[in-house]
């Protein structure tokens, strides 16, 4: 079911490009439409989220009371409930354990300088509707802005007849502040100008379709933004001790996202290669989203069969995947060696649905190459930070001559000045 390829400079590289080419994809008549919703929001407020909602999810926005987020923890079943509880604490205590605080500590000058560390006032959490109802990006959304003292978190989600009670459950154990039913660019649209009874937010993480993450993108600026995130990948580091039934179950979990997901295989054995691709083929023969799999991995899936463990981490230092897995003999040798990764999954035993779920960790994550430069969601992401200083006249005038020296350089006589007028007469 997946091609199997031995690197030699060239074979390779044409899987790359394949891979760059699908990141790098976008459809101008989206871009058109979304950039017209938005400005239409933007001079009409309300009545034109109301109107695209309206016309893409048949139902006006409205918000949710704090009853119905209750309902719904109440008809969740007791098993799914316990487990989002048991992920909500472990992302806690991670991102308590990442959190930053602000501090001051006396210069060389003399002066106090330093830096205030505070949580963004208010943050919205973009959350699919439909089939693509995912708890668990709800708990790694608004976790880490809980922790970071985000003021008010807003989830948005479209307004769908049936709104999962999981989502809303999870939105209840995460925190989550105020839930408005709406969806798409005009939601999107709606947070960035306020709309109504739809306020500002000061920044906007989570997923979405094709239309959000073009309307993120036009909206960053005004808002921040966590991402633009692409289609999802995967990719195994496996020796000759690796088990393939492991290899091709995690390559398969990718799969499943989408057609355009990516799962790649790099190893130095090509025997594992050839049984990891019998195993793909056995194991998909049960699996509920066959026919996704099948196509994501015929179109952007691979085995790689590379000279060494060496030249494995320099393909995948340069892909910098989304979630990279090491599954060798011994994998945390290898570790110092990785520069590009949304996040590594070292050994057997720690499958990349660990992380999805449970873990800590925050699955969202950079995706299509931007690892390289790009970090994943953290406490980090919705902090900002201010920078204190507080000098005395004993602290500036020993340093007042070089400060006038330096504005008098880059001809600001003002600046000059500023310094000079504290020290005449």
């Amino acid at each position: 079911m997946i091609a199997i390829i031995r690197a030699d400079g060239i074979a390779e590289r044409c899987q790359l490009d394949a891979m760059r080419a699908r990141a790098a994809e976008k459809n101008a008549d989206i871009e058109l439409a979304v950039k017209a919703i938005m400005e239409n929001v933007r001079a009409e407020g309300m009545p034109a989220v109301e109107k695209y909602s309206l016309q893409f999810d048949h139902r006006a926005p409205y918000e949710l009371s704090k009853d119905r987020l209750d309902e719904a923890y109440a008809v969740c079943p007791k098993e799914l409930t316990a487990a989002l509880e048991h992920a909500a604490r472990n992302i806690r205590d991670y991102n308590e354990k990442l959190l930053v605080r602000s501090m001051e500590w006396k210069s060389p000058d003399g002066g106090n300088v330093g830096r205030i560390v505070r949580g963004l006032s208010r943050v919205g959490i973009y959350v699919p509707g439909g089939t693509a109802a995912y708890p668990s990006s709800v708990l790694m959304n608004a976790i880490p802005a809980k922790t970071a003292g985000v003021e008010e978190i807003v989830m948005l989600t479209p307004p769908t007849e049936n709104l999962s009670d999981a989502v809303l459950a999870a939105a209840k154990i995460a925190g989550v502040d105020r839930v408005i039913a709406v969806g798409g660019a005009q939601a999107v649209a709606a947070v960035t100008y306020g709309a109504g009874f739809i306020p500002k937010v000061d920044k906007l993480v989570g997923p979405g379709n094709a239309y959000v993450a073009a309307a993120k993108r036009l909206a960053y600026g005004t808002l921040d933004i966590d991402m633009v995130a692409g289609p999802s990948e995967v990719l195994v580091i496996a020796d000759e001790t690796a088990d393939p039934k492991f290899i091709a179950a995690d390559l398969l979990s990718q799969a499943e996202h989408d057609k355009l997901a990516s799962a790649v295989l790099l190893t130095d054995s090509m025997g594992l290669a050839q049984e990891v691709d019998g195993e793909i083929i056995r194991q998909s023969g049960y699996l509920s989203r066959s026919e996704i799999m099948e196509t994501s991995l015929r179109d952007f899936g691979c085995a790689i069969v590379c000279g060494g463990l060496e030249q494995c981490v320099e393909l995948a230092n340069e892909i910098a995947p989304e979630h990279l897995e090491i599954v060798t003999k011994m994998p945390r040798e290898l570790l110092p060696r990785v520069k590009n990764a949304g996040a590594v999954f070292l050994g057997a035993y720690t499958p990349e649905p660990l992380g999805d779920y449970l873990a800590g960790p925050d699955h969202v994550l950079p995706t299509s190459g931007t690892a390289r430069f790009f970090s994943p969601l953290s406490v980090d992401s919705f902090l900002k930070s201010i920078s204190v200083l507080e000098f005395d006249r004993e602290a500036l005038e020993p340093i007042s001559r070089e400060i006038i020296a330096l504005a008098q350089a880059e001809k600001l006589t003002a600046h000059a000045n500023s310094i000079q007028v504290r020290f005449e007469g």
